[in-house]
């Protein structure tokens, strides 16, 4: 599965950003998809994911402020990312997660950066 990732930047504490995550698979196939982010010197970490069934599932450092969505028609999933504080600085990697006979499969995008400065 193709990930391609966008929407990162730098931006001042408060302010808002949406990251975007497209592939050319048709998202209803995949059976999660999610946002997961990895700051200097720390492990990468689930942000948010959204199922197929549209089950959603978000880190508590982030309830309230962010929002996953996804766009079917278009297979692109979004993070709408509110009230950024610098602790959000990381690099976040969109992940697609599929379900196989024998295991699962995780496919990840290439990362954008996002920075907030206080």
């Amino acid at each position: 599965v193709q990930l391609q990732a966008s929407g990162g930047g730098l931006v001042q504490a408060g302010r808002s950003l949406r990251l975007s995550c497209a592939t050319p698979r048709s998202i209803s196939s995949i059976n999660t998809m999610g946002w997961y982010r990895q700051a200097p010197g720390k492990q990468r970490e689930l942000v948010a994911s959204m199922t197929r069934d549209s089950r959603i599932n978000y880190a508590d450092s982030v309830k309230g402020r962010f929002t996953i969505s996804r766009d079917s028609a278009e297979n692109t999933v979004y993070l709408q990312m509110n009230s950024l504080q610098p602790e959000d600085t990381a690099v976040y990697y969109c992940n697609a997660r599929l379900l196989r006979l024998g295991g699962v499969s995780d496919f990840w995008g290439q990362g954008t950066q996002v920075t907030v400065s206080s």
